[in-house]
């Protein structure tokens, strides 16, 4: 099987440990261990029920003091509509598997995580684009997503609050992308990892797996929970999809970690704190952002309503690749190139990590430009 290279991660990998300040960076400003047992108010209890975790493969799918703390995140889910998974990106990754095969018609909204669209494509599948557009506030238009979908048409593969643009579909969008599919009986992937990083919104916004009957959602404890380092996602969706979900999921997962499964089980047993903190970062650090988009003449985007990155658009005389390693070298600041998402002429910003490190990058990157 032949896959396409992973943009993102090539350039991460590339040069995440190399720049000075990060505004690559997609989670919100990272927590400690310490952190999260203050936050959480356990206290130092938790660290000697680690010590005394043994530590051998643990439940299979997911203890279910976690699986049951994942489903509280949603409306109608249970526990039994739950697996436990190595990060979103396992997540993604074993529905595409599982529900996709050869020839199916595949559509994915474009830009979006790559495996969207690439893992699909390496499967033989039928892969059509629906390009998201400025104009349209980075949304799907539906009436373009209709005309798409044909009989073999097996997943419609959305991600909602969106990266790298933070447009956000609300729940009638949603219920309105579950109707289509309904139509030729299509599942509805929705990469959910930037839920309850709302601007304006106190809750964590309509699920797909809520709104439609086959709608799967997948989730992690990375960007909206600060906790990427605990390497778990999960799966939410109806039981016969979970069921055949765990057949695939044999032959790649076992299971998560005793430890990281006990953190994240505190962790979302507390989400409403962990996502009040996520909200007060990326909404002081978006303004921050925002008055400086204000100012920067060769710089323009679509507000982000979610999330924790943006789409700037560039008005320079080179490819956004060039761009990025020339601010890189000149000014130690890290951005993504639009054209590791596919969508050349933009660069991707991270505005959710310290306040601090936005203060700093920035003015570099203002300097940067008006020396071009």
């Amino acid at each position: 099987m032949k896959i396409a290279p992973f943009g993102v991660e090539m350039w991460m990998n590339e040069f995440e440990n190399h720049c000075e300040h990060n505004l690559a960076e997609t989670c919100v400003a990272s927590l400690t261990v310490a952190e999260l047992l203050d936050l959480t108010g356990v206290g130092p209890q938790a660290l000697d029920d680690v010590l005394d975790l043994r530590l051998t493969y643990g439940a299979i799918e997911g203890s279910d003091r976690l699986r049951t703390a994942i489903a509280a995140l949603y409306e109608t889910m249970t526990a039994e509509n739950t697996v436990v998974t190595h990060g979103a990106i396992g997540a993604n990754k074993l529905v595409h598997e599982t529900v996709v095969a050869p020839g199916d018609r595949v559509i994915s909204v474009l830009p979006t995580y790559q495996q969207h669209y690439s893992i699909p494509a390496s499967y033989g599948a039928d892969v059509q684009i629906l390009r998201l557009r400025p104009e349209n506030a980075y949304l799907p238009d539906l009436d373009e997503l209709a005309s798409l979908v044909t009989p073999n048409t097996s997943l419609i593969a959305i991600n909602n609050p969106n990266n790298p643009t933070g447009s956000l579909m609300d729940g009638e969008m949603l219920a309105a992308i579950g109707e289509i599919a309904a139509t030729v009986d299509a599942w509805v992937l929705c990469d959910e990892v930037y839920r309850g990083t709302n601007q304006s919104d106190p809750g964590a916004g309509p699920s797909m797996a809520d709104v439609h009957a086959r709608g799967i959602s997948t989730g992690s404890m990375s960007k909206a929970f600060s906790l990427a380092g605990l390497r778990l996602g999960w799966i939410a969706g109806p039981t016969e999809l979970i069921a055949d979900v765990a057949h695939h999921r044999d032959y790649s997962t076992i299971s998560v970690g005793m430890i990281d499964d006990y953190l994240a089980t505190i962790a979302l047993e507390h989400a409403d704190v962990l996502l009040e903190r996520s909200r007060q970062i990326t909404r002081t650090n978006l303004a921050l952002l925002a008055e400086w988009v204000d100012t920067e003449p060769h710089v323009s985007w679509v507000r982000p309503m979610a999330g924790t990155t943006a789409l700037l658009h560039l008005d320079v005389d080179m490819s956004s690749r060039e761009f990025c390693v020339q601010l890189l070298e000149a000014t130690g600041v890290m951005l993504l190139p639009g054209s590791a998402l596919d969508v050349e002429g933009t660069v991707r910003i991270g505005y959710a990590n310290h306040t601090a490190e936005l203060e700093a990058g920035l003015p570099l990157v203002s300097s940067f430009l008006t020396g071009l």
